[in-house]
């Protein structure tokens, strides 16, 4: 190979490789922001049971009241 057709196999690697790093990056980012929504999610998911078991027992003390009044 010639110096030129060398060098230019190597611009294109740098190419390659430079390329390769800002997807790598943009992966790890990626990630990051997934780990975030998932335990935005999780904590989500918990705080819903926690209103339902709520909502739950207070319409079992509705349906009492309603009962008792009802007499």
């Amino acid at each position: 190979m010639s110096d030129g057709t060398s060098n230019l196999v190597l611009e294109h690697l740098r190419a390659i490789r430079a390329s390769q790093d800002a997807t790598r990056e943009d992966i790890r980012e990626i990630k990051t922001r997934l780990v975030v929504l998932e335990e935005g999610f999780g904590t989500l998911s918990r705080t819903y049971g926690s209103v339902s078991s709520r909502l739950d027992r207070i319409e079992i003390k509705l349906d009492r009241i309603v009962a008792t009044v009802g007499q």
